[in-house]
């Protein structure tokens, strides 16, 4: 299994260096149906797919009232999730103000096996240029680093828009039209 990623040659009119660029964005998957995932998860445990999604509700209700009290609430098998804020910096108390928030977010902390999963997953860049017209496919030879939230030191977002228009050292050329 990969991750599919699409490089598309686009005309950048913003920034120091405008022109064109190649813009790397996840490819598109198409959404599995929450019914679909209920029948899953029933195959696999043994358990009919009404009374996981029951539960699933249950503990989505209990996750939702927990997070919006401000806790850190764990996802079993996942990671954890909570809420946060994005907000402007001011120096005295009394410039702070709800206006100075400027969204809110939810942040998910993935937990070691869910992160050493994508660590260990390969990603398939295709490159297009502005027609859509394949131009080479590449398989990713990088680290595998993961963006963790909680940890700024490693590639954490501490403001702003996170990547993800970020290359990476892919090198395995596949040849084109397979």
């Amino acid at each position: 299994m990969a991750i599919k990623v699409i490089a598309q040659r686009r005309e950048l009119k913003i920034g120091n260096k405008p022109g064109k660029r190649f813009i790397m964005r996840p490819e598109l998957y198409s959404p599995i149906q929450e019914k679909k995932v209920f029948a899953e998860a029933a195959t696999h445990s043994g358990i009919s797919a009404g009374v996981i999604k029951a539960a699933w509700d249950a503990a989505g209700e209990v996750i939702r009232t927990w997070a919006t009290e401000g806790h850190s609430v764990p996802l079993p098998g996942l990671g954890t999730m909570r809420f946060g804020v994005r907000s402007k910096a001011v120096e005295n108390p009394e410039d702070v103000k709800t206006g100075l928030i400027s969204v809110r977010r939810i942040i998910f902390t993935p937990n070691v096996d869910v992160k050493d999963e994508l660590k260990n997953t390969s990603i398939q860049i295709t490159c297009l240029d502005e027609d859509g017209k394949v131009l080479k496919r590449v398989t990713s030879g990088d680290s595998g680093d993961i963006e963790d939230p909680d940890q700024p030191s490693n590639g954490g977002n501490t403001g702003g828009n996170t990547g993800g228009n970020t290359g990476g050292g892919g090198h395995s050329n596949e040849p084109i039209g397979d």
